[in-house]
């Protein structure tokens, strides 16, 4: 019954119904009688306002559909609800929703030939080479007349006309001339769409691989590039047992202000990256997007690879190096939402407001200023799937970080939300038609790709969005953790160090659902963002800029932040999930903030750069952040403690500071205190035998002062201690941590 009410939004009025002798079989009766009246006068007799009665009234049918149809279950699905019992009042609407996709999936076997086949449209659709020609094919449902216009005709507005069929899709034939194909390659196109109105406008092809910005214009033009026959050198690496992820952008990874290209990244950047130790990128920005600030969020040309940074060979070259060197590499895809630009992206494409979004308010996210996806589209939905297999095919990425995932799952798209209960997230403010398209991108993805790896950026919980489909969630491998950068930077900003709380952080980066892999991060591209600034300039702040020089005075506030910034990053790396992130440059504690070139700005690049003459200087400090970034992940590689098990946290100390957890057979100590030491600190072990240390963030190689000896010997003892079965005495410096490892 708590479930039903918590859907009707009367969760507070549990009481009131109890003491009227409503419980679940009356709910149930009421909702399987013949005729809504008699519901009615049942409710009436409740103490409810009229919008209170008719939330009640409306949950009632929805209730009666559920128990009248039919549906075609997860054959899996108490798994996941045995994993998590609070789940099972809601498993009607995991039904329906796997109902829907199970359907859909057997409509596009019966008329596509199989999803794989249906996502394979890239090959039909948009400008592509055929036997004796090019054929042109786009959906326009609403446009009265469709016709292609460039270069190969002198740009003339009616001599290429398409024709249109009962689904809304326009064709043209273009046969191939005496002289080869009749639109040469990388020369301009582009539609003349007549609309509804009679108002006729210029667009890019949808489907269009590569558009450009000619020099002195704002609006990009599409360019007819079929796909080149690259010779790829490499396959893609084994997947990796846990991804250390290095979140990266093109443009802004050179240290010259400008942007930079795909060849700088893979010749400069990529090696970087794999001495890191880091096994997985993940690439921003890469779906053309005409506003370059809009770090690729607002795209508006989905098939096209941005050529700011370079040729669609060149990102090939940059994933087959990645591969090389034994990097998976994942593409941020942005299926959340799209650009509202009509003259360059998909806008008004057909003359229409719909088109591939919905039509009116439902179509416009308005904090993001963009349009929004309509899911139930079958030919939104040939385009969206096509887009993931493109990029999977054509470039061979190795997967996806979904941009957005909590925007698509609610009608309010999570803005001025809080998620306090289960009944939130199974509302009538949940859209099922995007939940339904996120369970087809990730079952496309993985028989495409079956290692393929797939994250969710989604802040809300939404349960089950890390399980299979076959138990009615949602199959992505991963969510990212994105309460933890939120705590860390709340955490700098707001309160003093002795005011931190241990058992808050613990809590926060432990604070999962069991089952549901988690990528744990302590800063992103949205903490470096401008009006916020990096971790490492939250800690130290101005003194970057004069103190982080090893000829110049340690200044307290430089101790204290190099000391922060590996806690801060170890505590992260080995408690908050089983994948980690790490966005380019922060490593080394990258100074300042993030800002593209804009108006308010001055258009300039000064911001929108990585300072790699920062870390490669060996008179600065940031070599010693570096060498502990590289330093974690080797160690993680050999003891793999983000593919084990949830750790065990044996200690939170609040006035000592005092944080202690085991994981993968390794005990993690962090003393989080500003002045204490502690000398014979009693710690708990699961364990028996002797552990020495192998990692200190208080090595002078890491930037440390070096108060702790490595070849020291540490034996357990037979004395039980924070609830394990034996322990250990240790020194904890002050603002160091250590990792111990059983000596065989």
């Amino acid at each position: 019954m708590e479930a039903f009410l918590a859907l009707a939004g009367l969760a507070d009025h549990a009481a009131a119904f109890t003491a009227q002798k409503f419980d679940w079989e009356t709910i149930r009766a009421l909702a399987t009688l013949d005729k809504l009246e008699e519901s009615e006068k049942v409710v009436a007799t409740l103490r409810l306002n009229m919008p209170e009665r008719i939330r009640f009234l409306n949950a009632l049918k929805r209730l009666k559909a559920d128990l009248e149809s039919t549906f075609i279950e997860p054959p899996e699905l108490t798994k996941m609800l045995d994993m998590d019992p609070y789940l099972k009042p809601f498993a009607a609407r995991y039904i329906r929703r796997y109902d829907k996709y199970a359907k859909f999936i057997a409509n596009i076997d019966k008329h596509e030939g199989g999803l794989v086949e249906f996502a394979g449209s890239y090959k039909r659709y948009g400008l592509v080479r055929t036997e004796g020609g090019i054929v042109l094919r786009e959906w326009l449902p609403a446009a009265r007349s469709v016709a292609l216009m460039g270069d190969f005709n002198q740009w003339n507005r009616t001599s290429h006309a398409a024709v249109k069929n009962d689904f809304g899709t326009w064709e043209l034939f273009l046969p191939d001339t005496a002289a080869g194909p009749a639109i040469p390659d990388f020369s301009f196109v582009k539609l003349v769409v007549v609309g509804p109105d009679g108002q006729a406008h210029e667009r890019i092809p949808a489907w269009i691989h590569r558009a450009v910005q000619n020099k002195g214009n704002i609006v990009f033009d599409g360019v007819y590039c079929p796909p080149s026959p690259y010779v790829w050198k490499h396959t893609s690496p084994p997947r990796p047992a846990a991804p250390r992820i290095y979140e990266a952008h093109v443009g802004i990874a050179s240290a010259t202000p400008g942007i930079a290209s795909y060849n700088h990244f893979t010749d400069n950047v990529l090696p970087r990256i794999a001495r890191l130790g880091y096994n997985t990128i993940q690439l921003m920005a890469v779906m053309e997007h005409a506003y370059y600030a809009s770090f690729g969020y607002q795209v508006t040309n989905f098939f096209a690879a941005s050529s700011r940074f370079g040729l669609p060979d060149d990102l090939k070259r940059l994933v087959d190096t990645a591969h090389g060197l034994g990097l998976f590499v994942l593409l941020d895809l942005v299926h959340s939402h799209a650009s509202k630009n009509a003259s360059d992206g998909l806008n008004m494409y057909d003359g229409s407001d719909g088109g591939y979004f919905h039509a009116g308010p439902r179509g416009r996210h308005d904090l993001w200023d963009s349009r929004l996806f309509d899911y139930s589209s079958w030919e939104v939905l040939r385009f969206l799937l096509s887009n993931v297999r493109w990029y999977l095919d054509e470039y061979r990425f190795d997967g996806f970080r979904f941009d957005g995932v909590t925007s698509m799952l609610y009608l309010h798209h999570g803005c001025g939300r809080t998620f306090g209960g289960y009944g939130d997230y199974f509302d009538d403010s949940v859209d099922d038609d995007a939940c339904v398209y996120l369970m087809l991108a990730n079952t496309l993805t993985h028989l495409v790709r079956p290692d393929a790896i797939s994250i969710a950026e989604e802040v809300s919980g939404y349960p089950g969005l890390g399980r299979p489909c076959s138990e009615g969630g949602f199959g992505f491998d991963f969510r990212l953790s994105m309460a933890v950068p939120d705590m860390w930077i709340k955490l700098l900003k707001e309160f003093k160090d002795e005011d931190w709380n241990m058992g808050n952080i613990a809590w926060t980066l432990s604070n999962r659902r069991y089952g549901e892999p988690a990528i744990a991060y302590a800063e992103s591209h949205d903490q470096a963002l401008v009006g916020d600034k990096t971790i490492a300039f939250w800690l130290m702040d101005k003194e970057m800029y004069t103190h982080m020089s090893v000829l110049s005075e340690r200044t307290p506030i430089i101790d204290r932040g190099l000391a922060l910034h590996k806690l801060i990053r170890l505590v992260t790396h080995a408690l908050g999930g089983e994948g980690y992130l790490n966005f380019i440059g922060n490593e080394f504690g990258h100074p300042e903030w993030l800002d593209f070139p804009r108006v308010g700005n001055g258009e300039s690049y000064h911001y929108c750069r990585r300072q790699w003459g920062l870390v490669d200087d060996h008179l600065l400090r940031y070599q010693f952040l570096n060498a502990f970034d590289a330093a974690m992940n080797a160690l993680d590689a050999h003891f793999n403690w983000l593919g084990a098990a949830p750790a065990y946290v044996s200690c939170k100390h609040e006035d000592d500071k005092i944080l202690v957890f085991e994981r993968a057979g390794l005990i993690f100590a962090f003393n989080f205190h500003a002045t204490k030491s502690f000398t014979d600190y009693r710690v708990g072990a699961a364990t028996p035998g002797k552990y020495k240390i192998v990692l200190s963030s208080d090595d002078t190689a890491y930037g440390g002062h070096q108060r702790l000896d490595a070849a020291t010997d540490f034996f357990t003892a037979e004395v039980p201690w924070h609830e394990r079965p034996r322990s250990l005495q240790l020194y904890l410096p002050c603002r160091c941590a250590f990792i111990l490892a059983r000596q065989e």
